[in-house]
C-alpha cells in the first residue's frame, strides 16, 4: 500500500473516536464554536486527501457533511438531534470505509445514499446507528511496532542489571575516584534513558475515555434514559497495552451503570431526583497506581435481590448467605452466571459480565472494590499498575530460595510474636490469628518442600476468593522488576505467574497469590467466629510499632507509610545540611533520632502524603496495633527527643510515643513527586542554565530548556530582551535592571528571588 495512504489511514483512526465525543459535547452545546470548528476541520481535511488520493466514496461523504456544518457556521442550519444523528452517521461511515481500504475488501454502498439524505434539514430522524469500534494510532509523528517498544525496554532493563552489577563491584573494592566519576555520569545517562523509554509506551487515558460520550448517549437513548457524562483526570498517563486491555471492562461496567443503576426519568423524579442521571468517570495516580472511577447515582444495588439470586442459582447455601457480611454479599455481583435481571434484553440479564471485568482487571495485577450506597449510587474503583513492564513486587526468602510476590495482592507483613500474632492448628488444617483475625495459613517452605519449621515471618496477601498468610522466612525488600512469561513446563505448577531479573542478575520467580490458594487447597467461606478475642472492636486507627534508633518504642500511622524497607548505610550521607538516602536515581531526606552505630544495613519506613516521600530510620519494625482512643498530649510539640511526638498512649500495658506525621513534614524538606515544570526560554547567554535553573529546582521546580513530546510547561520564563516563542504556558518575564520601567512593568528583576518564586506561582495559577 502507498505510504501517503497509509498515513491517511492512520491520522483519520487518530481523530475519529474523539470527533464523535465532540460531536455529542457540541450538541448540548450548539453555540459551542470551538467544538463546531473542530468537527468541520475534521470532514474537510478528509475531503481534501480524498481529492489526490483518488477515493470517490469518503470525497462524498465528508463533502455532504461539510456543507451541513458550514451551513451551521453560517447560522443557518441548528444543530438539532436529528443533524447530530446523521453527522455521527456520517463520521461512523467514513470509519468503515478506512477500515474496509486497510483491510483491503469490498464495502457496500447501499447505505450511503440514506445518510447523506438524513442531512437535509427536511429528513424525518433515523435509528442511530450502531458504532464501529475504531482502530488507534497515538503519535502524530512516530509510529512503532509495539514489539519494538518491548525490545528497547528489555533492552533498558537489562543495561540497568549491568549497570548496578557495576556499581556493586566497585562499592566492593578499592574502586578509583575516576571510575565512580565515571559510573556516576552513566548511572545518570541510564537513567534518563530508561525514563525516556518507559514514556515511550505511555499514553493518556483520554485514548480510553474518548469513546465514552458516544456510547453513554447511544446506550441511554436506547433504554430511554438521560444520563450526563461528566470525565475527569483525562491527562493522566497510563501503559498503552494497559489501556488496551481496561477498554472492554469500562465499556461494560459503564453500559450495566446506565441500564442497572440509574433510574428511568419517571422513577428519578418519584425519588425526588433529577431527571437526568449523572455518570462521573474519573483517572487518577496513586503511587505506582492509577485508579480508575466509576460513579452514578442511581439506585445502587439491592443486596436482598443479589443474596435472593444466589440462592436461586444454588451459587451459596442458605447457612453460608446468611452468614454473609453486606461486603460479601456485595461481591456476589461478581458469581459467574448471576444478575439481577429476570429478562433477557439486548444490554443484559445473561449473567455474563461482571465476572469477566473482575478476572480481566486481576489478570493484569489490578482490583476492582465496590462501594455501594442503596438509593443513592454505586462506586466502582479499578486499581491498576501503571504498567505491565514494570511491576512492583515484595522480594520474600525461603531458606536459600528467593522469590517475588507482586505488591498489590499484599496487604501487611506481620512477625509471629506476642499474643497478638500466633499458629494455630484446626484439625489437621494450619491458621493464623492476627490481632484477632483468624485466616488459613501456607507456610511456602512446606509447600514447595523446603522445611518443616513454622514460619517466623506472615506476609498477608488478598486474592479474589479470599484472604491467606503465606508463611517465609523473612521479607527482604520491595523492587520494581521487569516480569516475564517463564517456561510452559514451570507455569503448568499452577503457582507461578512468571519470572523475573533482579539487580543480583540471578533468575527469580513470580509467585501466584490465588495459584498458590488452589495448589494448597484453600477453601474460602464465610464463617461466623465467636472467639472471645475478635469480639472486642479494635479503636482508633492502625499503625505501625516499632523500636526507635534510641531505645525508645514509637508507634506511627499506618496510612503514611508506603513500606518499609532496609537499605545500605553506605547510602545515607549528609549533605546540603541534612541526611540524604539514595534510591535508585531518587535522593530522599532522612529523619533519625539517634545514630546508626556500627550497623550495615538499617530499616527504613518509606513515608508520603501523596505529593511528597521522607524516610525514617527505625531500629526494627515490631508489628501493626490499633491505636487507642484516649492519648496523653505531648508537652512543647514532643521534640524533645529528636522526634516529633504527637503524644503517648498505652499498648499491652506499656507507654508508647505516637509520631506526629504532620510536624514531620512540615519540619523537613521533602521532596515532591511531580514537581512543576518550568521552561527556560534561554537566549543563549547561559546565564538561565547556571544561575536560574538551580534555584527554581531548589524550590520544587522543574526546568527544562525544551518541551519532550506531550509535555506541558505550568509556566515560562524569558528574558525582557530576548523573543518569547509560544509556550501555550503563562510567562515570567524577567529583566535585568533592579529597577521597574514604570508601575505598569510586569517583569520581575533576575536577581529577585522571593518576588521570582511568587510571580512564578502566581502565573501557575491562571
Amino acid at each position: 500500500m502507498d505510504d501517503l495512504l497509509q498515513e491517511f489511514i492512520a491520522e483519520t483512526r487518530e481523530t475519529l473516536e474523539a470527533i464523535a465525543g465532540e460531536i455529542v459535547a457540541w450538541e448540548s452545546d450548539p453555540t459551542d464554536r470551538a467544538r463546531l470548528d473542530a468537527i468541520f476541520r475534521f470532514v474537510h481535511t478528509v475531503k481534501g486527501s480524498c481529492g489526490f488520493l483518488d477515493l470517490p466514496r469518503l470525497a462524498r461523504l465528508s463533502h455532504a457533511a461539510e456543507d451541513v456544518l458550514a451551513a451551521v457556521r453560517d447560522g443557518k442550519r441548528t444543530p438539532d438531534t436529528a443533524l447530530v444523528d446523521a453527522v455521527l452517521g456520517i463520521v461512523d461511515r467514513i470509519g468503515e470505509i478506512v477500515e474496509a481500504i486497510d483491510a483491503g475488501a469490498t464495502l457496500d454502498d447501499s447505505t450511503e445514499d440514506s445518510l447523506i439524505a438524513a442531512l437535509a434539514s427536511d429528513a424525518k430522524p433515523k435509528a442511530a446507528v450502531a458504532v464501529v469500534p475504531m482502530g488507534r494510532a497515538t503519535s502524530r509523528s512516530v509510529r512503532l511496532n509495539v514489539d519494538l517498544l518491548d525490545r528497547m525496554m528489555s533492552g533498558m532493563s537489562d543495561m540497568v542489571l549491568a549497570r548496578n552489577d557495576l556499581a556493586r563491584r566497585l562499592r566492593d573494592g578499592d574502586a578509583d575516584p575516576q571510575v565512580e566519576a565515571a559510573l556516576e555520569r552513566l548511572s545518570l545517562t541510564v537513567a534518563d534513558m530508561r525514563d525516556t523509554v518507559t514514556r515511550t509506551r505511555m499514553q493518556k487515558v483520554d485514548a480510553l475515555f474518548s469513546a465514552l460520550p458516544r456510547m453513554v448517549r447511544d446506550t441511554s437513548a436506547e433504554l430511554g434514559k438521560s444520563v450526563n457524562l461528566v470525565i475527569d483526570g483525562a491527562d493522566v498517563e497510563l501503559d498503552r497495552e494497559m489501556i488496551e486491555l481496561m477498554r472492554d471492562p469500562l465499556l461494560h461496567v459503564i453500559r450495566n451503570a446506565i441500564d442497572h443503576g440509574i433510574e428511568t426519568p419517571e422513577a428519578r423524579r418519584a425519588a425526588g431526583k433529577p431527571e437526568a442521571g449523572r455518570l462521573i468517570v474519573s483517572a487518577r495516580q496513586s503511587g505506582n497506581q492509577i485508579l480508575i472511577e466509576i460513579s452514578d447515582d442511581g439506585r445502587g444495588i439491592d443486596l436482598a435481590r443479589i443474596v435472593a439470586k444466589a440462592a436461586e442459582q444454588k451459587l451459596h447455601s442458605a447457612t453460608e448467605l446468611a452468614a454473609m457480611s453486606d461486603t460479601a454479599k456485595l461481591d456476589l455481583i461478581f458469581a459467574p452466571g448471576l444478575s439481577s435481571r429476570d429478562v433477557v434484553t439486548a444490554t443484559s440479564g445473561r449473567g455474563v459480565g461482571m465476572d469477566v471485568v473482575r478476572a480481566n482487571i486481576e489478570q493484569i495485577g489490578g482490583r476492582i472494590v465496590l462501594v455501594n450506597d442503596p438509593g443513592r449510587g454505586l462506586r466502582i474503583i479499578a486499581r491498576v499498575p501503571l504498567t505491565l513492564s514494570i511491576l512492583t513486587t515484595l522480594i520474600v526468602e525461603v531458606g536459600t530460595q528467593r522469590f517475588a510476590l507482586a505488591r498489590q495482592s499484599v496487604e501487611e507483613i506481620v512477625l509471629v510474636r506476642g499474643d497478638q500474632v500466633r499458629i494455630e492448628t484446626i484439625g489437621d488444617a494450619a491458621a493464623v490469628l492476627v490481632r484477632g483475625r483468624r485466616m488459613p495459613l501456607v507456610a511456602l517452605a512446606g509447600l514447595f518442600g523446603l522445611g518443616s519449621e513454622p514460619p517466623p515471618t506472615l506476609v498477608i496477601v488478598s486474592t479474589r476468593e479470599g484472604d491467606y498468610a503465606l508463611g517465609v522466612d523473612t521479607v527482604i525488600d520491595t523492587e520494581e522488576l521487569v516480569v516475564k512469561p517463564a517456561s510452559p513446563a514451570i507455569m503448568a505448577t499452577g503457582v507461578y505467574a512468571g519470572m523475573t531479573l533482579p539487580d543480583n542478575g540471578l533468575p527469580m520467580l513470580l509467585l501466584d497469590a490465588a495459584g498458590i490458594a488452589t495448589v494448597a487447597g484453600l477453601r474460602f467461606a464465610p464463617v461466623v467466629v465467636n472467639d472471645a478475642i475478635e469480639e472486642v472492636a479494635a479503636p482508633g486507627i492502625p499503625a505501625l510499632l516499632f523500636d526507635d534508633l534510641d531505645g525508645q518504642r514509637r508507634a506511627i500511622a499506618l496510612a503514611v507509610i508506603d513500606r518499609v524497607e532496609p537499605v545500605p548505610v553506605d547510602a545515607i550521607r549528609r549533605t546540603a545540611g541534612a541526611m540524604r538516602l539514595t534510591i535508585g536515581d531518587a535522593i530522599i531526606p532522612v529523619h533519625a533520632v539517634g545514630g546508626f552505630g556500627d550497623r550495615t544495613e538499617i530499616a527504613m519506613l518509606r513515608l508520603t502524603d501523596g505529593e511528597s516521600e521522607m524516610a525514617y530510620a527505625i531500629a526494627e519494625a515490631i508489628e501493626i496495633v490499633a491505636l487507642p482512643a484516649e492519648m496523653a498530649p505531648a508537652r512543647r510539640g514532643g521534640t524533645d527527643a529528636g522526634a516529633p511526638i504527637a503524644g503517648v498512649v498505652l499498648i499491652a500495658g506499656e507507654q508508647v510515643e505516637v509520631v506526629d506525621p504532620h510536624a514531620l513534614f512540615a519540619g523537613e524538606p521533602v521532596k515532591i513527586a511531580t514537581p512543576p515544570l518550568c521552561l527556560l526560554q534561554v537566549d543563549g547567554s547561559g546565564w538561565m542554565e547556571t544561575f536560574l535553573k538551580p534555584a527554581l529546582e531548589a524550590s520544587g521546580y522543574r526546568c527544562v530548556t525544551a518541551l519532550a513530546v506531550g509535555e506541558t510547561a505550568a509556566v515560562a520564563l524569558a528574558m525582557e530582551d530576548a523573543p518569547v516563542s509560544a509556550a501555550h504556558a503563562p510567562v515570567v518575564t524577567l529583566r535585568r535592571s533592579r529597577v521597574a520601567d514604570g508601575d505598569d512593568d510586569p517583569s520581575v528583576y533576575r536577581y529577585d528571588r522571593p518576588a521570582l518564586i511568587a510571580a512564578i506561582a502566581a502565573r501557575r495559577g491562571l
